[in-house]
């Protein structure tokens, strides 16, 4: 299975309010396995960067200013993201930022039902623990020292991490691991032990006998106005 793990930088929390996106991060993974293929771009948001937005990722205006504009890379990102599920910390935020620039570009948005949010299979596995990603990095013993500051690649490294853990964690793929030309002696072994000394025994019929058909037959006949009936008629 294909899934895209995600992150996204932006100039502040609400892209009703003028906020855009300035950074997007993509994973490829399949069947819970990074592959290696990345997506990633900073997009020129055509507007100022609030300082506090610049204190969380540092990017600057002055950064940003020659980077191309989100409609000038969004068809390499929608060819990479393909149809596959969309992973990201707090869904919502991110899936928000992406299809309002999507719109911006009067294009079609990304259906929600693609969406997977790592805080919510986080807050059902340690309930009452903390959900961020930092805390699930400690938690998991995922390396986060490079991190001084977020960034859409970054975090989108960090989460494939802690989403495999999330998931089923080291112990997938663990069958690869097998020797497995010593499985069938193993089986055979266990087979042989389980069945010696025991009686053979014929098995034992299964057939309905004629009173046993004729008893049902009458207990049906007991029954008033039964489901198969309607639909007979």
């Amino acid at each position: 299975m294909r899934e895209i793990v995600f992150d996204t930088e932006t100039t502040g929390l609400d892209p009703r309010t003028g906020d855009r996106m300035v950074e997007i991060g993509c994973i490829e993974m399949v069947n819970r396995v990074a592959t290696g293929q990345v997506f990633h771009a900073y997009f020129n948001p055509d507007r100022d960067m609030p300082e506090e937005a610049e204190r969380v990722h540092g990017l600057s205006a002055a950064f940003l200013s020659d980077k191309p504009r989100f409609v000038e890379k969004v068809a390499d990102l929608l060819a990479f993201i393909g149809d596959s599920p969309l992973v990201a910390h707090n869904a919502g935020f991110d899936f928000n930022f992406l299809n309002a620039e999507l719109a911006l570009c009067e294009m079609e948005a990304v259906c929600l039902t693609r969406m997977v949010d790592t805080v919510q299979i986080a807050k059902k596995k340690h309930p009452g623990a903390k959900l961020s990603l930092d805390a699930l990095c400690t938690r998991y013993g995922v390396d986060r020292s490079h991190r001084t500051k977020h960034g859409a690649l970054l975090d989108a490294e960090l989460l494939a991490q802690v989403y495999v853990e999330l998931t089923g964690g080291r112990q997938i793929g663990l069958e690869l691991a097998v020797d497995n030309s010593a499985a069938p002696i193993a089986i055979e072994t266990e087979v042989v032990v389980a069945t010696a000394g025991r009686e053979f025994r014929p098995a034992r019929p299964h057939a309905a006998s004629a009173e046993e058909i004729q008893r049902h037959e009458a207990f049906i006949a007991t029954l008033k106005d039964p489901i198969w009936a309607r639909g007979a008629a």
